[in-house]
């Protein structure tokens, strides 16, 4: 045997890291208790997800139907265990184990990892945050309707969903799609609990019970912090017994009204300093009681500067744009001949339709012959603003509400209430973090609904490791007041575990005359172990 054949080289990279991380929370233990484990089975179902999960942390930009694929060139016996190899990784066992996954029950089984997660490592959850978005799907999906679906169903369904075309919050109103329904901590963005709907599903319609479902299911005091999707009386009554902080929408008459009329409060001195220590110089407001839907609850009207001057900027942009508009109506009308008065009173409240700061007004009605001798009318008329519309934009400008039911004894400042609303981003980080191009959410290959939703199990999952490995190492940083440097070489206590990952690319697992040895594993490598769990150092160290 030559020397050259005496040498295998395998890729580790970041991919130990991700192990580490499953292996940390106890994954592949949680899916082997459920499903069981087959003696006759090559590789168990816990092992399977966890190579998907290892996938799909692996931003390589490659489908599931690559699989195989993905681990030949990396060190499989190491990251999975020993013999096992990357053609066991086949699409039919990866299929099986995600009907299995289905079957058992996607929810108990995310609701387990989840509960594990937050005993073991103490994440805090006074604050959860719900929202959702929908995800576009190519390909046919047809199914059945089922004969009970006009029938009222619970919020965890027992049916498959259904793949529609609906509001989509990417855009594509041309595709059909369904909906991810995601609630987070505010500590460390950390995935509490994950819902697939239809992709038709209203937002309003289903917010209220998802809370009431999630609070069955995670036993915890947690203040729930939706937008303004969750603000409706019928939500309201659903949700009257649980803890909650929302937007109220401006279609509410009473909401209105506290906007147009209300004065925030001037800050005083003695507050300046503290506002500026919390990022909220720019913020005033004020707080009303409130009772709507039947709840007792305390209204924070919130003026934001640089909101308000962003949206006076945009006032006037469209006012700008109306008043070029409208003299090109006030051209067409007045040039146009009619037969009837009707028809250009008609014509005048169809353009003025198209108008919402400036009104074309009738000034005058000209009776007058055409060419032809044949009677007709003319409308003179004139430009005029909507003062009272343009008053209401401008008093809006950069306001908007806040409402709590937490008054009298569980009463939350309102720096608190803002301030937490604000860290509504959290859901939005991980809806971005999932239809990152670099994720295998980039475009779906299954066939059947419940593959759909198993994949979906299968991202947020992915998404849970992914936070809770960033905030065990942002944690770590601030325990040893020692920062690591970002992409552009500053130093920060608040890395991107991405860029962690980024930082591990080139290391390798070398087998040299049956000696296994890690190569490229410089000292900052060591220094960004030494930060994360012990399970993730013993893929290198």
């Amino acid at each position: 045997m030559s020397y050259l054949e005496e040498i295998q080289v395998k890729n580790l990279d970041h991919l130990g890291i991700v192990a580490g991380l499953i292996d940390e929370i106890g994954i592949v233990k949680i899916i082997n208790n459920k499903l069981g484990i087959d003696v006759r089975e090559k590789i168990s179902a816990g092992t399977v997800v966890k190579s998907i999960l290892i996938n799909g942390l692996g931003f390589v930009s490659r489908p599931l139907y690559l699989f195989s694929q993905f681990f030949q060139d990396k060190a499989i016996e190491k990251l999975l265990g020993e013999r096992i190899k990357p053609d066991y990784l086949n699409d039919d066992k990866i299929g099986r184990v995600m009907d299995e996954l289905y079957k058992y029950g996607l929810n108990d089984i995310f609701i387990e990892v989840v509960l594990e997660v937050i005993k073991k490592f103490k994440i805090d959850l006074k604050y959860s945050h719900l929202d959702s978005t929908s995800f576009h799907l190519d390909g046919e999906y047809k199914r059945e309707e089922d004969k009970e679906k006009q029938e009222e169903e619970k919020i965890i369904k027992e049916r498959p969903i259904f793949i529609k075309k609906g509001y989509s919050r990417d855009h594509r109103p041309d595709l059909k799609q369904c909906v991810l329904d995601l609630i987070t901590s505010q500590d460390g963005d950390i995935p509490l609990f994950v819902r697939v709907g239809d992709g038709n599903e209203s937002d309003k319609a289903v917010f209220g019970k998802v809370l009431v479902e999630f609070k069955k299911q995670i036993k915890f005091d947690s203040i729930m912090v939706c937008d303004s999707a969750l603000y409706g009386q019928e939500n309201l009554q659903i949700i009257q017994h649980l803890k909650w902080i929302t937007r109220v929408p401006m279609t509410i008459k009473k909401a209105k009204e506290l906007v147009q009329n209300i004065e925030v409060e001037e800050v005083k001195d003695e507050d300046k300093e503290k506002r500026s220590d919390l990022n909220l110089e720019s913020y005033t407001w004020k707080e009303e009681i409130v009772t709507y839907g039947g709840i007792k609850q305390a209204w924070l009207i919130v003026l934001s500067e640089k909101r308000q001057k962003s949206d006076l900027e945009k006032l006037e942009k469209q006012l700008s744009q109306e008043e070029k508009k409208s003299q090109k109506f006030l051209k067409e009308i007045q040039s146009e001949e009619f037969e009837h008065p009707q028809a250009a009173r008609y014509k005048l409240k169809a353009i003025n339709k198209k108008l919402r700061l400036l009104e074309i007004k009738e000034f005058e009605l000209i009776e007058t012959y055409s060419k032809k001798k044949e009677k007709i009318y003319k409308m003179i008329s004139l430009i005029i603003k909507k003062d009272e519309e343009i008053s209401r934009k401008t008093k809006e400008a950069g306001k908007f509400i806040l409402a709590t039911n937490l008054v009298e004894e569980n009463k939350l400042e309102a720096s608190e209430i803002l301030i937490t609303y604000k860290n509504q981003q959290s859901t939005e980080r991980g809806f971005r973090f999932l239809k990152d191009p670099l994720f295998f959410t980039d475009s779906f290959f299954v066939e059947k609904p419940e593959r759909i939703e198993t994949m979906l199990f299968l991202m947020s999952l992915c998404l849970l490791i992914y936070n809770f490995g960033q905030r065990e190492l942002r944690n770590c940083l601030k325990r040893v007041k020692k920062g690591i440097n970002n992409q552009v070489g500053k130093v920060t206590l608040r890395p991107t575990l991405r860029w962690m990952f980024q930082c591990f690319q080139g290391i390798h697992y070398v087998i040299l005359n049956g000696v296994k040895q890690i190569v490229n594993l410089t000292e900052e490598r060591r220094f960004i172990l030494s930060l994360l769990p012990a399970s993730c150092q013993r893929y290198y160290l």
